[in-house]
């Protein structure tokens, strides 16, 4: 147990005090003593409104509560949008303005594109999403089920030159898609060369040929008769052509090419909150260090791969020489944000009088300390170009919240020495009243908001809490096409195109929740940029590099300016509540929705709370495997709450499918040699019993967030393990 420092009236874990002190803060300019006189300052003024804000939650959702039970089966959406003007929950809708954010980098205000989103505890995963920028389209296709594993297309522990040859077919009808020549295809070029700044083709029957749309050639690397690489350059992204000696996947390719990589993860969000499980001082830790290793440009972490050791580290940038024979750069990394917590999380890391304080405070200055590395350029990397710092705000109910975080924002700068309107919010739609009220959200935050996006899961998981009293819902399933979520969808780009966010600000859709399944991503995924969604969350390098491809075929600006004029999703259908309105479920409905949930609750659960780990890659019910964090558990013990407390399903009933399920659960994670058992013993499992929690209490945890259940019982589970 770390023993504690005293300080400016706080008390600060000892080891989080010499982070900052001969870690975070040389070389920023600010010293450990002022920067816990400011954090002191910050805790004693804003904390009081943190605590209000909560309260507000809390009295919003009891009068809910009340009027949801006066008027369940029977509810008017006139009378229940009166209520919510009545009680503030609704507020009124600001005229119209557009946001003026300053300095925001090209990754966020102009470039579309794939966004990842990685624990930023583990270093290896934040070093390869950093790194994401850039990926192979030959491994990212020959590696996943895109290419379909018959007649002879197997893959196989050898390469297989089968596959291989689908690939290359593949890349070549992707070439001819978004960088086409005048004439002909790139599958019948033998040879790539450059000559007075315009890229030529040469076929295999000695013509030549040019790109269709000559801007595309963005440059090139090595010799301009023999190069190494064509850089090309289409709806802004890139696609490098990589010629010469190398892979074998390339040998015998006949314009020598050996690799096509693809600009993929343009945004990264280094992620403090849902992915990972971060309960105590320890483990804030290893999050701050592995950011600021980041920020500084020197995380580095070691990759063993049988018996072959690697250092993992971040790309520098790439240097081509351009068409007019200039030389410039491209950055070799994805532009990062930091996702800190909500402002209901608290943290004994520091104490305040004995009391825990906002760890959302600790967090935005602890992460924009590490930041100002970045900005006065002191490490070996740039990630910011603009001198901004980007961090996402989770959690927040509606505009008071975000003005409490711009005002935070602003009492960090100064306390910092970070000029002002440096740090950049990022604002979570992902509570009701925060949709509801998106319009006055965004003009409180007009000056710093650079992204917006909607996410089924907490979104969801919100609004089953919301309404917890109005009445039974539907089945989970059913909610992704309900009358409310399409309308969701459509209302956040609405309402930040006619913001302006365009320019200054991301406005990104959900998450692919199931990373073997690739050729169902590209079916489905190409709705998000056609929506008018400039960035979309994917679960890996290779979803990033699949998916950047639909930003080659979709111009998300222009599509923007076609939305423009189309009518607004209307309010009201947002606040249809998805009930089931008297329908009956049947016995196997029941049954395969409470097994469906209880076995992913399961599967994330017993990893957090045992491992630490708060991203999994989970098999559902039926092995598939799905990426889990608190959100998509939010939405699944909130779902199986309501149905207990709708009476749909019993207490015992289900206790006998959690324990059903947890025997599944453990016999998929058999070959875990970490992993320990829930069966049979039930009452001695900490995870069984947290995961019981999270559906018995999920009707009185506020907003039905699921770290009130998890944080005390991992901290429960750490103790015994030491």
């Amino acid at each position: 147990m770390s023993s504690r420092v005293e300080i400016s009236g706080l008390s600060v874990d000892r080891d989080l005090y010499e982070l900052i002190d001969t870690e975070v803060a040389p070389g920023t300019g600010v010293d450990s003593a002022a920067f816990w006189q400011a954090f002191a300052d910050i805790n004693q003024k804003l904390g009081p409104d943190n605590r209000r804000l909560l309260q507000v939650r809390d009295e919003l959702q009891a009068k809910l509560d009340a009027w949801h039970k006066r008027h369940r089966g029977s509810i008017d959406a006139a009378e229940y949008k009166a209520y919510l003007e009545e009680i503030g929950y609704l507020v009124p809708e600001p005229a119209d303005f557009e946001v003026s954010t300053p300095n925001v980098d090209a990754e966020i205000g102009v470039i579309a594109g794939p966004q990842l989103v990685v624990p930023v505890d583990n270093s290896r995963y934040a070093l390869n999403a950093a790194n994401a920028r850039w990926y192979s389209l030959y491994d990212a296709l020959y590696g996943t089920d895109l290419i379909l594993e018959v007649e002879g297309c197997k893959k196989t522990a050898k390469y297989n030159p089968v596959r291989g040859q689908q690939v290359i077919r593949y890349v070549r009808d992707f070439l001819d898609q978004a960088v086409p020549l005048a004439v002909g295809s790139h599958s019948y070029v033998v040879r790539y060369k450059v000559d007075t700044g315009k890229l030529v083709a040469v076929m295999g029957d000695g013509s030549k040929t040019e790109l269709g749309w000559r801007e595309c050639f963005a440059g090139y690397a090595g010799d301009p008769d023999e190069p190494s690489a064509i850089m090309l350059r289409h709806n802004s992204l890139h696609i490098e052509i990589l010629i010469g000696e190398g892979y074998y996947i390339g040998q015998g390719d006949l314009a020598n090419i050996y690799d096509v990589r693809l600009e993929s993860a343009i945004t990264t969000i280094m992620d403090c909150e849902d992915s990972v499980a971060a309960v105590d001082a320890e483990d804030k830790i290893r999050v701050y260090r592995n950011w600021l290793g980041l920020m500084k440009g020197d995380l580095q972490t070691t990759v063993k791969r049988g018996n072959e050791t690697l250092e993992r580290s971040l790309n520098p940038d790439f240097e081509y020489t351009s068409p007019k024979g200039e030389k410039f750069r491209l950055p070799g990394r994805s532009l990062m944000f930091v996702r800190n917590v909500g402002s209901h999380m608290y943290t004994d890391a520091v104490t305040c009088d004995g009391a825990e304080v906002p760890e959302t405070f600790l967090d935005a200055m602890v992460t924009s300390l590490a930041a100002k590395h970045d900005l006065v350029g002191s490490g070996e990397f740039n990630n910011s170009r603009r001198g901004s710092v980007y961090i996402v705000k989770p959690k927040m109910h509606g505009p008071d919240e975000v003005a409490a975080a711009v005002q935070l924002f602003a009492m960090v700068e100064a306390a910092l020495g970070i000029e002002s309107g440096a740090l950049k919010i990022g604002i979570m739609d992902e509570e009701r009243r925060t949709t509801v009220n998106l319009k006055e959200c965004i003009r409180v935050a007009s000056e710093r908001v650079v992204f917006i996006n909607t996410g089924f899961l907490d979104r969801t998981g919100d609004e089953i809490h919301t309404s917890m009293e109005a009445d039974a819902v539907i089945p989970k399933n059913e909610i992704k096409t309900s009358r409310w979520l399409l309308a969701y969808e459509d209302w956040n780009v609405d309402i930040g195109l006619a913001a302006g966010m365009p320019g200054h600000g991301q406005i990104g859709k959900g998450m692919w929740a199931a990373p073997d399944n690739m050729t169902a991503m590209m079916e489905q995924k190409i709705a998000q940029p056609r929506a008018g969604a400039n960035t979309a969350w994917v679960p890996s390098a290779v979803a990033a590099c699949l998916h950047a491809m639909h930003y080659h075929q979709v111009d998300v600006s222009a599509r923007q300016q076609q939305l423009k004029s189309c009518a607004r999703a209307r309010l009201d259908d947002i606040l249809t509540i998805p009930l089931l309105e008297g329908r009956k479920i049947t016995q196997r409905e029941l049954m395969r929705e409470l097994e469906n949930n209880a076995q992913g609750i399961l599967g994330y659960v017993v990893r957090w709370i045992e491992q630490g780990v708060g991203c999994s890659k989970v098999p559902d019910i039926s092995d598939v495997n799905l990426m889990e964090d608190r959100a998509t558990l939010r939405i699944s013990s909130q779902h199986i709450a309501n149905w207990l407390h709708h009476g749909i399903t019993t207490e015992d009933q289900l206790r006998q499918v959690f324990e059903k399920m947890a025997d599944i659960v453990d016999r998929q994670n058999a070959d875990d040699p970490e992993y320990r058992n829930m069966a049979p013993d039930f009452d001695n499992s900490i995870a069984f019993q947290a995961a019981l929690d999270l559906v018995f209490k999920g009707r009185d945890v506020p907003n039905g967030y699921t770290e009130f259940v998890l944080h005390p019982r991992r901290r429960e589970f750490k103790a015994l393990a030491h």
